[in-house]
């Protein structure tokens, strides 16, 4: 990483590190940014919200389900990107939907899906008094649109109820993958409706378009 950022420097270029999870990464990057280096960075909710010592209960036997790049981290390792959070320009969910077929093969896949959990998960840090609904609004839109210069998207908006407590359930969720390492975990704010372009794509846990509806945003 540090490499990485050494050339962007000697080039003049902009340069963003996906998925970081260690104290030594984010302290890295905001010592770069102090010195006004133009490096921006994400990270996935289960560097934020999980640890090594959590893959027991994640695999259940199966020790690929525990499989994830970057691997899961150590509590000294997620308490610091929680305490330099301001160094963290974006939520990224790396969204890797693999059945439980897969991760319980010879090969296992690494990955976790994150796509329906990383929302509530934030919602239930900002209740805590961990973030706020505005950093969320900042590294889950604001930063991504102006760091990969995608446009404003017409007509497009997520609404949630706030109040909304349960727990998190595979079964109760829509991706393909049939789990999920957050399994049981309690949270805050449920999505109730999706508006896509104009048109309702989502309400009340039924998908209302049809495969295919997803477009490209930069056109």
């Amino acid at each position: 990483m540090a490499a990485v950022m050494l050339m962007a420097q000697l080039y003049d270029r902009p340069v963003h590190i996906a998925h970081i999870s260690l104290r030594e990464e984010v302290l890295l990057i905001k010592a770069a940014k102090q010195r006004g280096l133009k490096v921006t960075c994400e990270v996935c909710p289960q560097h934020l919200f999980l640890t090594k010592d959590d893959i027991p209960a994640i695999s259940q036997g199966h020790p690929g389900r525990g499989e994830v790049r970057p691997r899961l981290a150590t509590r000294a390792d997620v308490d610091a990107l929680w305490e330099n959070l301001d160094v963290i320009d974006c939520f990224a969910t790396d969204h890797a939907p693999h059945t439980l077929a897969e991760k319980d093969g010879e090969n296992p896949p690494p990955g976790f899906p994150g796509l329906e959990t990383l929302l509530p998960l934030l919602l239930t840090a900002a209740r805590e008094g961990r973030l706020s609904l505005d950093d969320i609004i900042q590294k889950s839109v604001l930063n991504p649109r102006r760091i990969f210069g995608l446009p404003e998207q017409p007509e497009t908006w997520v609404e949630v109820d706030d109040k909304a407590s349960y727990e998190i359930k595979a079964a109760e969720q829509q991706t393909r993958c049939g789990w999920t390492p957050f399994e049981g975990r309690q949270v805050i704010g449920r999505v109730t409706r999706v508006v896509l372009r104009g048109r309702e794509a989502y309400r009340d846990g039924k998908v209302l378009v049809e495969p295919g509806f997803g477009a490209n945003v930069r056109t």
